[in-house]
């Protein structure tokens, strides 16, 4: 009797773990995490044409998200990366004038442009993006077709939609472990 309260336990604790986690994120309308709440302005304040820069010119996603291949964050390029190219009599924006302003501005007052977050999983997940890098994970795997995009305002439906779910059957698909800790630590 003992024995089968064990198997019991060992079976409906995990699952009960699995239900509480999932069941219990919140989203932004409901009052969960005030970071993912957006504001009513979901315009980013530059807009920054992912098309021209990534799908145009070909620049690689690492040239402006410098981190990605050594940190758990990719990194939010810093408005001098911008200026490098766009410093008067380089690049000088011929389609979106206004927009190459704004850089020029942000830069000359020594403010970080404030770029409104796309991207985010809940709290309790940690995403490593130098491990996904290092496995040969495209970015395009979780960010979409970004290349193909203007600018970014919100998750790419292709992408999946960042949840426990979809991400366990990219590992499953690759190979990858499932183990809770390589992701909730």
């Amino acid at each position: 009797m003992k024995r089968l309260w064990l198997v019991a336990a060992a079976v409906a604790v995990p699952i009960f773990l699995a239900v509480a986690m999932i069941g219990g994120q919140q989203t932004p309308e409901s009052g969960g995490d005030a970071e993912a709440a957006q504001p009513d302005d979901l315009s980013q304040p530059i807009q920054f044409p992912h098309n021209t820069h990534a799908g145009q010119w070909l620049i690689d996603c690492q040239y402006c998200h410098f981190s990605a291949e050594r940190s758990v964050d990719a990194g939010i390029p810093p408005v001098a990366t911008c200026i490098g190219c766009h410093q008067v009599g380089i690049i000088d924006g011929r389609t979106n004038p206004e927009e190459i302003n704004k850089v020029r501005e942000y830069h000359d007052s020594g403010t970080p442009i404030p770029w409104r977050r796309i991207y985010k999983v809940s709290d309790h997940v940690n995403f490593p993006h130098f491990r996904h890098v290092a496995a040969g994970v495209e970015c395009q795997t979780c960010h979409g077709e970004v290349q193909e995009m203007g600018v970014l305002e919100e998750v790419a439906p292709e992408a999946g939609n960042l949840k426990m779910g979809w991400c366990v059957s990219c590992h499953l698909e690759r190979g990858a472990s499932r183990d809770c800790t390589v992701c909730h630590y």
